[in-house]
């Protein structure tokens, strides 16, 4: 496995489409949380609000994801997250369909209010 110093070199290293759909969650989830912190941890993109862990967004070969679904941000957003896979605490959307810019910000907003 790839050992990556930083978001940016992480991101580079996927190809162009996934890197604008990583841009894209990325920006969506800095302009909902602003006060976030963002980082590598355990190689995969991490923003931190207050030093708690907020979100977390990796890229694979068919989808991205993020973590943590907590159950109470499942039970809140079970509508809106039907279309997509949600397993144990990992939410995953393919590539084949847009980024849900407005569904992941109030995904990143829900999960602020629950790190305070």
């Amino acid at each position: 496995m790839q050992k990556f110093a930083t978001v940016e070199e992480y991101i580079g290293s996927f190809p162009d489409g996934v890197q604008e759909v990583l841009r894209t969650v990325e920006a969506t989830i800095r302009a909902a949380a602003p006060a976030a912190e963002e980082s590598l941890s355990y190689q995969m993109v991490a923003f931190k609000l207050d030093g708690a862990p907020l979100l977390y967004c990796a890229a694979w070969k068919q989808h991205y994801s993020l973590y943590p679904a907590t159950e109470a941000l499942v039970a809140a957003f079970r509508d809106d997250l039907a279309p997509y896979r949600v397993e144990k605490s990992t939410i995953r959307f393919p590539y084949t369909q847009p980024v849900p810019v407005t569904l992941i910000a109030a995904l990143t907003a829900f999960r602020a209010a629950e790190a305070r």
